[in-house]
């Protein structure tokens, strides 16, 4: 026959064609094939040289497991033809019996293909099974899915049941293969390697994922069945921000459907460098597959918290975050790990320049599908039209932007509550707590004028701190922004003589307002005896003195008297000192050694040829103990520590001599004529302190003042330092009283808020706003960047809504949460007046919506609590998830002043829920290894007063609890 005798021809006509599947060979004994050539030679149909059938007996090891033999070489033991070769020839000369054809694939290489004689071996077994191990051989070509659908086959799982791969390495360790379109030689996998599958557990677990000596002794699979949905998740640490974002995605019921129906493994995108591989996808799976699995109280998301931390640095640790930043990590996250778009393209934004804004529209998003392409897209993303117009040139730009959620502002209020301590001039009086009621964009002088009318003092007598570790961080001028004050600040108010109003220079004012640090001397063990280092304590003061020349005595019993309440005096005969003295000139470092006693006055005239001098009267007057105000019960202090204090700072030992107390303060004493030599011996009294001026943060001394004799005029603004030593502030000085404050009638006034609905919200979101000046937008026509006036309008809205409801402000100066209450729908919210695209015909069902979940937080900016109220889908019935506490809930309790982000599901996408509501009984679970045990109590009394992650006062709960298994 004519067709037998033609040669081989081209053996590969595949490459020549079009690119498809890998063309495929197979191996033929070469010395068949050189009978077959002869055959074909001849010309004779009745040749002796006859093949027969084609037989590859040669080439395997034995004709029981026809396993190929090794180190074959071509041309000498085998010839690859080419498909459609071999068929022709099986076609005319037929097969062996038993013997299977070895068929080989093209493997693409490196600039070059080969057939692959010998293809990968692999043993496959079953994670539950290790011991059987089944043999089977996959090209290099192969995706990993051949690898796995094999698997299966050979273990006969049934096709609804999750599995997975891993490979076991040589040195024991196993491997996840978790890009099932990834190539048996891209996984590098080789011949001889265990390739291990892994069924997914009925309670959404996977086995390697539970070491067995973790498991409770009493299988929970086998012990609860419960609804799925309603699973709480452990409080790890201050992750109750990360449970509220899960239980609300998790009841979002297109989301969770899909990750159920195991859609999401053929979408899984590998190669997107700006996902995240797939882990986030998969760790996510493995959550909702837990909590619908109807098989635990609660799961604890370790392994989840870590692949979060792992791809997002900010969320590593244990801190407490913001529940909608992580819920924005995790829709972005997802949709990476799950965009369609394999590749994508670079497009260009175009401005509308004129053009219909449907067609704007319709190109924008036309634009955004061809890079972005997910189930995250198909649910959540909606578009909106930014409208920017040039405040100088009036050029208008126009663009059509997607958005995944709408944060909206809520409407603030002009007035701000602030607590300040008011310290009096009057020694007896405590110091007071006032809360003010004060502008928010106003000046400290409004602050003063406030205090004034609870006070009766004029602003004029008032000057405004920052007290901050024992020191003035700031002194505030009256004109400045309150928005520099923080609310964690600590505001002392002090009432002083000299005009605060007036100018730097004192204006004419005969006294100048003097900075007073307390400070502790402390031997210091490293230095020789006589160095002592100080430590600051107390409340600073801000306390009035002459302008003019004062004695440091003066001073010294001024402070004194200031100090009266809580620092005592020695008897008289207590604290006497005798030494002979030098009675001229006699300082250390600018501090005279007081004004003599009588009797030293005595024995100095005697050797003083001429006497000039004036001697500081010692009248004291008695003191009235008279309580200004009542006192608090608990006792507080005035103040908490920012800095940490400063010590080791040297201080020269300064004495001065002590005076008797004193109801007002003294008048300076001015020493007119110098003093002759003359040595005495005499009685005085050790001082209580000494003075010293320091820098402003009272760690280090320094001269601010002219010294003339006994006298000092301060030259630049001083600080004065007190510095006791250990003995005398413990023998006179009393801790409790100083720390002692009252509390003002007006610590119980509060801003009240009047409730406001969600639509006022939405209507802020779209009102013109002009651009922050950190923010400016590049005019194209200008070439410069302006603060254009900006407005946004919805065009279209996604399935699921979700609206961001912008509790925290934060600003250059100042942070705070506003505990508005929103009055937001659970049904029919309407947005048809809010969408500008044109409709022709109206379908009332495209723009209302129904509520589906709430992220709740309670407590204040530092600390705070999030929990979840949510709808589950397959029985309508609304739950409060509280960490591990999940409990039935009605419709009337989901809206509070707490709620901060809300979902919201079109009402033409809800499904109705296939099983009737159960009775509204749920569960209350609390780990002890992983969260405190807190009191639970009803559903009516959930609280809007939440303050801490790790103390929580709003579990509830409407059955008996049950003890939960903690699932990795």
């Amino acid at each position: 026959m004519r067709g037998r005798r033609g040669g081989s021809g081209d053996y590969w006509p595949e490459r020549a064609g079009e690119r498809g599947p890998s063309p495929r060979g197979y191996l033929l004994d070469y010395r068949w094939y050189q009978q077959w050539k002869t055959y074909v030679d001849s010309g004779d149909q009745n040749s002796s040289f006859f093949p027969g059938r084609i037989n590859n007996a040669e080439l395997f090891e034995d004709l029981e497991s026809y396993r190929l033999k090794d180190r074959l070489v071509e041309d000498e033991d085998y010839i690859l033809v080419p498909s459609k070769v071999w068929n022709q020839l099986v076609s005319w000369y037929g097969m062996e019996p038993e013997q299977p054809p070895l068929e080989r694939k093209v493997v693409d290489l490196p600039s070059t293909q080969k057939v692959e004689v010998y293809p990968v071996e692999l043993y496959l077994c079953q994670h539950s099974d290790m011991d059987n191990l089944l043999t089977a051989q996959f090209s290099r070509t192969d995706i990993i899915d051949t690898v796995l659908k094999e698997a299966r086959r050979l273990f006969e799982v049934p096709p609804e049941e999750e599995m997975r791969l891993w490979v076991k390495n040589s040195d024991g360790s196993c491997e996840r293969l978790r890009n099932v379109h990834m190539t048996v030689l891209d996984s590098c996998l080789s011949t001889g390697q265990t390739v291990i599958m892994e069924s997914r557990n009925k309670d959404g677990t996977w086995p390697s994922a539970q070491p067995h000596a973790m498991r409770n002794s009493l299988d929970e699979d086998d012990t609860y069945r419960g609804q799925p949905g309603i699973c709480g998740l452990t409080n790890l640490g201050n992750t109750c921000f990360m449970n509220s974002a899960l239980q609300c995605l998790s009841n979002v019921p297109p989301l969770t459907e899909y990750f159920l129906n195991n859609r999401y493994l053929k979408e899984l995108n590998f190669s997107n460098p700006l996902g995240m591989k797939g882990e986030i996808a998969e760790a996510y799976a493995d959550i909702i597959k837990q909590m619908w699995s109807g098989h635990h109280y609660s799961v604890v998301p370790r392994m989840f918290k870590t692949k979060v931390g792992h791809f997002a640095s900010q969320f590593l640790g244990y801190q407490q975050h913001d529940s909608q930043e992580l819920l924005s990590f995790l829709l972005d996250g997802l949709h990476e790990d799950l965009n369609r778009v394999k590749k994508k393209e670079y497009i260009e934004q175009r401005d509308a320049e004129g053009r219909p804004d449907e067609e704007v529209a319709e190109e924008a998003w036309r634009n955004h599908k061809r890079r972005n392409d997910s189930i995250i897209v198909d649910i959540f993303h909606g578009l909106f039209k930014s409208t920017l117009v040039c405040p100088r040139c009036r050029k208008v730009s126009v663009t059509f932007d997607p958005f995944c959620y709408l944060s909206v502002p809520l409407p603030d209020s002009n007035k701000r509550a602030m607590e300040i301590f008011f310290v009096s001039m009057d020694p007896r009086m405590k110091p007071e707590q006032h809360r003010l009621i004060v502008p928010k964009e106003g000046k400290v002088l409004d602050l003063c004028i406030a205090l004034s009318k609870h006070t009766g003092i004029s602003p004029e007598h008032m000057m405004v701190a920052d007290v901050f570790s024992h020191r003035f961080y700031k002194i505030y001028q009256m004109e400045e922004s309150l928005s520099c004050i923080l609310d964690r600040d600590d505001i002392f108010i002090y009432e002083i003589s000299v005009g605060a109003l007036e100018d730097e220079d004192g204006g004419g004012s005969e006294d100048i307002v003097l900075p007073i640090y307390l400070r502790e001397r402390t031997q210091s063990r490293d230095y020789s005896d006589s160095y002592y280092g100080v430590t600051l304590f107390g409340h600073p003061l801000l306390v009035s003195v002459p302008r003019e020349k004062i004695s440091w005595d003066s001073l010294y019993q001024m402070l004194l008297h200031r100090l009266s309440r809580y620092v005592s005096q020695p008897d008289s005969d207590e604290e006497e000192e005798s030494e002979d003295d030098d009675l001229s000139d006699k300082r250390t470092n600018g501090f005279s050694e007081g004004e003599e006693d009588e009797s030293s006055h005595r024995a100095k005239s005697t050797c003083q040829d001429q006497e000039a001098g004036s001697e500081v009267e010692d009248n004291q007057s008695e003191e009235s103990e008279h309580e200004v105000m009542s006192e608090p019960s608990n006792g507080e202090g005035v103040g908490e520590t920012k800095i940490a204090s400063c010590s080791g700072a040297s201080a020269c030992q300064q004495r001065t001599d002590g005076g008797s107390q004193r109801s007002n303060p003294p008048s300076p004493t001015i020493d007119s004529q110098p003093k002759r030599k003359c040595r005495v011996r005499r009685q005085r009294r050790k001082p209580l302190f000494t003075l010293q001026t320091v820098n402003s943060n009272g760690t280090s001394d320094r001269s601010a003042y002219q010294d003339d004799g006994n006298s000092v005029t301060f030259n630049s603004q001083p600080y004065i330092a007190l510095d006791w030593d250990p003995e005398m502030k413990k023998l006179y000085y009393d801790d409790m009283e100083a720390e002692r404050y009252v509390r003002n009638d007006s610590m119980s006034y509060m801003l009240k808020k009047n409730p406001v609905k969600l639509e006022k919200c939405i209507d802020l979101f779209t009102t013109v706003e002009t651009l922050e000046e950190e923010n400016p937008w590049y005019c194209p026509t200008c070439k410069k960047h302006q603060r254009a006036t900006k407005k946004l309008d919805l065009w279209s809205l996604p399935e699921v809504l979700i609206i961001h409801l912008k509790r925290f402000s934060y600003t250059k100066f100042s942070r705070e949460k506003l505990d508005t209450l929103v009055e937001f729908p659970i049904r029919d919210l309407d947005f048809s007046k809010y969408i500008i695209k044109p409709r022709t015909e109206t379908d009332p069902t495209q723009y209302k919506y129904d509520l589906i979940a709430v992220s709740n937080h309670y407590g204040g900016l530092r600390d705070g609590h999030y929990t979840t109220f949510a709808r589950n889908k397959d029985t309508g019935q609304w739950c409060y998830f509280d960490d591990s506490s999940v409990s039935a809930v009605s419709e009337r309790q989901i809206e509070s002043k707490a709620a901060y982000v809300l979902f919201y599901q079109r009402q033409d996408k809800i499904c109705q829920p296939m099983q009737p509501p159960p009775q509204p009984c749920c569960h209350s679970t609390v780990t002890s290894a992983d969260q405190d045990t807190d009191d639970v109590t009803s559903c009516s009394s959930i609280s809007d007063d939440m303050t801490s992650c790790n103390s929580h006062d709003c579990k509830i709960n409407t059955c008996q609890s049950s003890e939960s298994m903690d699932v990795d």
